[in-house]
């Protein structure tokens, strides 16, 4: 039901991202897209939402909450004051980044659904899965609003069941 919240997405914008945040500002339209990504899944496969920082939070919360499910954040790297487990990546715009998550924050096999709102090259993504993975959790999906078309996306594409809004 896409069209129901896809045309609230800023397309005018600077640079090559769009604002997605008129979505999550419409509380109708917030809610079918996470309603989408929840029934397009089996949340009795699913043990964990993982977020990536910082608009998969919003996205995964919400998604968590409605299929009642824990929410587990992935950092952007060096903001948790705890021991954690971190990858290095080059995101969309050519800098070298790196995300982080809490040393046991993922119970050993447990089933995760990642979330992110858009993603790009694809490789934010493989850093998430690489920090669940070192973690002993498995990739029983990924949602977005939007996944972009390269070889990086097309490897999630091959490999894990992926919900796209567009």
């Amino acid at each position: 039901m896409s069209e129901k919240y896809l045309h609230l997405i800023d397309t005018n914008t600077k640079g090559n991202r769009y604002d997605i945040t008129p979505l999550f500002a419409d509380y109708d339209a917030f809610s079918a897209l996470v309603d989408d990504i929840v029934f397009a899944f089996d949340f009795d496969e699913i043990d964990f939402v993982a977020g990536i920082d910082a608009l998969g939070f919003i996205l995964g919360a919400a998604v968590a909450i409605c299929a009642k499910k824990g929410f587990v954040p992935i950092r952007k790297g060096g903001k948790l004051p705890v021991e954690t487990r971190s990858v290095e990546f080059v995101d969309y715009s050519g800098v070298q980044k790196s995300l982080e998550i809490r040393v046991g924050a993922i119970p050993l096999g447990a089933k995760m659904l990642i979330v992110d709102e858009w993603i790009e090259t694809g490789t934010q993504v493989h850093a998430a899965i690489e920090l669940v993975k070192s973690q002993q959790g498995k990739i029983a999906g990924i949602a977005t609003i939007s996944m972009d078309n390269n070889e990086s996306t097309e490897i999630l594409k091959e490999k894990y069941k992926i919900f796209q809004a567009r």
